[in-house]
């Protein structure tokens, strides 16, 4: 039996009698990562993340020849039952094994901040519902079922929790955080820690750090901020999940810091997670975070030493594909790197393979995962009760509650979809919109429907006024329905719905709640409007830009997504009759 396979030898002595026997070449491998993305977004169409066609990094037999470090969302990356899933897992993991003198297989991410994003798992709220809780043990419990179910699987890490702080609620990504207090956002996260690695996955803190405090909100903006903000808001909560959760990984930021890139700051990725903090584990770059250094920060001239400089900072490995880290031997040629660098990256790479046994005597793919429930009973019930938990209500003085009412308006375009109910890095949300034949694989309720049950003998709840923004215009495909669900026929592509003839050529005004007005059309409607309902209607504009352009494929296939807002101008609605 090798050293490092002998689970009755000390973790150190097994990580190092493994590095004593491995060149140059394969210490690096273990620093990169392949992801086996399907053919079509290969190609350019359907992009999962942002720049992913042209981010690509190279075949599998070529990355992974000298040894791999992680395989990135196998489950993730398209619509695959769990069965196929496990098969495709075991089947790259054995390839990884072949290809590695010392049989050391890959460390499998996926993404879990609404719950594992696979098809037919189950969606839970997203982190900002967390934070609303206030309820860290509740957390723990979702976070342990979200880790059970990804270890059962054959996962060994998860891209969460993010613990970044509010700090511009213009920043798009808000509803991935916890919220804006530093305590509140440390505690809950390194309660979702706790239960996530409790179950044997491996968290990752995100976006370390300072993401969300770009400038104006932007994504990917700098943050110019001074260090008793940094010091006092934004690591707070990483260092509580650090030495209280004993986090196992952290993903840096995108942004720079002060004109220092967070994928290139020595002093964030070493001397304050490492050197203050005493972090253990692996620094994993946020999706080509380290090729970024070059193309979008420009503080490098190639991808050779953005990645000398990216690892000497103290990142580990570079996700999601091997791109500058393809480089780490050239960088030694050519002075800008030393092999301690490498060789102390791969060390901590390796560590980890070893605390969760896949280098253990015996190990094999085949029967490393099985097929499990993804959206069971226990994993609805605990998604319910965080769901409920994160309504606040702070007074009901009035006695709002429990409602009672004779009637309920739905006002709005989302009160009949779904999915506006769903995170965004729910599966559903993240990846379906890209496979518009398939069924969502979810049995979900919208507003209206949950409130139709709910309050089964009021009036239809999407009675009343018009919409307070354009509802899907006429000619577009209705919006998504739950499976089983016939799609209702699309209003006719008329520029005018039939209506009163004096209607007035302007948007009405929305009528009082106390009145009783006819119920309008929802996404079941007519053929044509009956003529005492109100009705809308909008006039035919030419798109600034064809709705291929935007979304690859014309609007007919897009069952979720109304047409080019470009090509509808919103008009107005009938007064009832």
């Amino acid at each position: 039996m090798n050293p490092w396979a002998n689970t009755e030898h000390p973790l150190d002595e097994r990580v190092d009698a493994l590095l004593d026997e491995m060149t140059l070449a394969e210490m690096a491998g273990q620093l990169g990562a392949f992801w086996p993305r399907p053919k079509e977004r290969a190609e350019g169409g359907g992009e999962v993340a942002p720049m992913e066609s042209v981010m690509s990094s190279g075949e599998f037999e070529e990355v992974s020849r000298d040894g791999l470090g992680h395989l990135t969302r196998v489950f993730g990356s398209a619509p695959v039952s769990v069965e196929e899933g496990v098969g495709n897992l075991a089947s790259f993991q054995s390839r990884v094994v072949e290809h590695s003198r010392f049989d050391i297989p890959a460390i499998a991410h996926e993404e879990c901040l609404t719950g594992l994003t696979a098809w037919r798992a189950t969606v839970y709220p997203a982190a900002i519902a967390w934070g609303a809780t206030f309820d860290p043990a509740l957390i723990e419990e979702m976070a342990s079922a979200i880790g059970q179910d990804m270890a059962a699987l054959g996962v060994h890490q998860g891209l969460s929790p993010l613990l970044d702080v509010v700090r511009d609620y213009r920043w798009g990504r808000v509803e991935e955080t916890i919220g804006e207090d530093p305590m509140l956002v440390g505690t809950v996260g390194t309660a979702y820690v706790k239960g996530l690695q409790g179950a044997g996955v491996l968290a990752t803190l995100k976006h370390f750090v300072g993401y969300s405090a770009s400038r104006a909100g932007r994504n990917h903006a700098p943050v110019s901020i001074g260090t008793r903000e940094i010091e006092d808001i934004l690591l707070p909560p990483f260092e509580m999940a650090v030495r209280e959760g004993k986090v196992a990984s952290v993903m840096n930021s995108y942004s720079d810091l002060d004109g220092v890139p967070a994928a290139a700051s020595r002093h964030l990725l070493t001397h304050v997670l490492r050197e203050r903090w005493g972090f253990e584990g692996t620094v994993v770059s946020d999706y080509w975070s380290v090729s970024f250094l070059q193309a979008m920060h420009r503080v490098v001239d190639d991808l050779t030493e953005a990645g000398a400089l990216s690892l000497h900072a103290g990142m580990d490995v570079e996700l999601p594909e091997t791109g500058a880290f393809g480089h780490l031997e050239e960088a030694v040629e050519r002075g800008i790197l030393t092999e301690s660098d490498i060789r102390q990256a791969a060390r901590r790479v390796l560590r980890q393979k070893i605390q969760l046994g896949l280098l253990d005597e015996g190990w094999d793919p085949a029967t490393a995962g099985a097929a499990v429930d993804l959206d069971s009973r226990r994993n609805r019930d605990i998604a319910r009760r965080v769901a409920e938990e994160s309504i606040v209500l702070l007074a009901n003085d009035q006695n709002l509650l429990p409602l009672q009412a004779k009637s309920i308006a739905l006002v709005g375009p989302t009160a009949d979809d779904a999915l506006t109910f769903l995170g965004c890095y729910s599966f559903p949300n993240h990846v379906m919109q890209r496979h518009p034949d398939m069924e969502m694989g979810l049995d979900m309720l919208s507003l209206a429907d949950a409130v139709r049950a709910e309050f089964a003998g009021l009036r239809s709840p999407s009675s009343g006024a018009c919409p307070s923004s354009s509802p899907t215009p006429p000619g577009s495909p209705p919006r998504w329905r739950p499976p089983g669900t016939p799609r209702s026929p699309s209003w006719p592509s008329a520029t005018r719905p039939a209506c009163s003839a004096t209607a007035p050529p302007a948007r009405a005004a929305t009528p009082s709640t106390s009145a009783s007005p006819a119920p309008r059309p929802t996404s079941s409607r007519p053929s044509s409007p009956p003529a005492p309902r109100r009705c809308c209607w909008w006039s035919r504009v030419a798109p600034t830009r064809s709705a291929r352009s935007r979304t690859g494929r014309p609007p007919s296939s897009r069952p979720s997504c109304p047409a080019p807002r470009a090509a509808w101008r919103w008009r107005g609605c009938c007064p009832a009759a």
